[in-house]
């Protein structure tokens, strides 16, 4: 039985801890809800203190849970180490596109990607079904390493901007394309670029015991707006898995 909060007078309390790691799943579950609700691309820009893989995660299984459309380009860890900590529900509605596996085809095997990344892409560009629809990309630094910039850039402006075709009169619906970005591994013209084309850049930084996540909005016609979540941020932490959520 939790006891109850001790009073402290002229209608102060303290805080149980369990009401406490409540309002922190509450701040936690509007930050998801903020980075996804301009549609388009969103940057997650990580360093080598704090992976972005975690929130990466964290923002599919919100979007799983919303009923969306979940596709996921994976260059960097295998199938099986990316869906580990979600749920069978949450991983039933993933379509994972594996490049870890064989990213050239040099096994020839059969099993890689028609086109490799680059035609995954495009194959995405040109989707047909309905809905919304969340495109995760581990990672976009990949991408970047293999692929000429001006066609990596090309192709996210495509992805992100299906919800605005010209001349389709059918209902907008979002398009998310997330992008997780090792901002130490560019240099700041590919940075610059990346940033001109994304609605939302969520940037973890912080002190070796304590993380913060800065939020930049571009909403149309707009200036641009920032936001800081509050520290702990625990998807930046090793070991942390999105089923805490």
């Amino acid at each position: 039985m939790n006891s109850p909060p001790l009073s402290l007078g002229a209608g102060q309390q303290v805080m149980t801890p369990s009401k406490g790691v409540g309002e922190r799943k509450i701040r936690r579950l509007e930050m998801l809800e903020s980075v996804l609700a301009l549609g388009g691309l969103v940057l997650l820009r990580d360093s080598v203190e704090w992976e972005g893989r975690s929130l990466l995660k964290a923002l599919i299984k919100k979007s799983a849970l919303r009923g969306e459309q979940v596709h996921v380009l994976g260059c960097e860890v295998s199938e099986e180490e990316f869906r580990e900590g979600f749920d069978s529900s949450i991983n039933s509605q993933l379509v994972y596109h594996d490049l870890f596996r064989d990213p050239l085809n040099w096994s020839k095997t059969g099993e890689a990607l028609p086109g490799g990344p680059l035609g995954v892409l495009r194959a995405m560009c040109s989707r047909t079904g309905p809905g919304p629809v969340t495109i995760a990309l581990d990672s976009l630094s990949w991408l970047l390493l293999h692929l000429p910039c001006t066609t990596v850039c090309q192709t996210l402006h495509a992805l992100s901007h299906q919800d605005s075709r010209p001349g389709d009169s059918s209902p907008v619906e979002h398009v998310h394309v997330l992008g997780l970005l090792h901002g130490e591994l560019h240099g700041p013209g590919p940075m610059g670029t990346l940033s001109a084309l994304a609605r939302t850049e969520v940037t973890l930084s912080g002190t070796r015991s304590q993380a913060s996540a800065h939020i930049l909005y571009r909403r149309p016609q707009q200036r641009p707006t920032h936001e800081t979540a509050g520290s702990p941020v625990p998807w930046s932490r090793p070991g942390y898995q999105p089923h805490l959520l």
